[in-house]
């Protein structure tokens, strides 16, 4: 799958708890297809909470991306109490970009909403921080 900020760079695929990540070794860059944050979190219901708060983002100086699947313009949205994280979701709803800390800092803040240990952030950090 090609990344959508790269442009020409083919992402890796990883499995993390039975999840495919798609990841971007030159922007470290994550995808994540319809679904795969659910499962990713160790509270579904967490991550469905999550999907319906997003927000879209009114104006934004970062650049446009496009869906690595259907190749249509993303939507950029909110997320967080005061619209901290903003991620790129497809409009089609094929996944979701979360840029280089996007996924990590998403999971922690939906570890501290529902009260786990963040395990998943801890490895996340693990795998994608120097």
């Amino acid at each position: 799958m090609e990344c959508p900020v790269c442009k020409k760079e083919e992402m890796i695929i990883l499995e993390l708890h039975e999840v495919e990540i798609d990841y971007c070794t030159q922007c470290n860059g994550i995808w994540l297809d319809e679904g795969e944050l659910e499962l990713l979190c160790a509270s579904g219901e967490n991550a469905n909470q999550f999907l319906r708060e997003l927000k879209s983002a009114k104006k934004t100086a970062e650049a446009s991306r496009k869906c690595p699947i259907c190749r249509k313009k993303m939507a950029k949205v909110l997320f967080g109490e005061n619209g901290d994280i903003m991620v790129d979701k497809c409009t089609k709803n094929h996944g979701i970009w979360f840029d280089d800390g996007e996924l990590i800092q998403t999971v922690e803040l939906l570890s501290k909403e529902s009260n786990q240990s963040g395990a998943i952030a801890a490895l996340l950090k693990d795998m994608f921080t120097n």
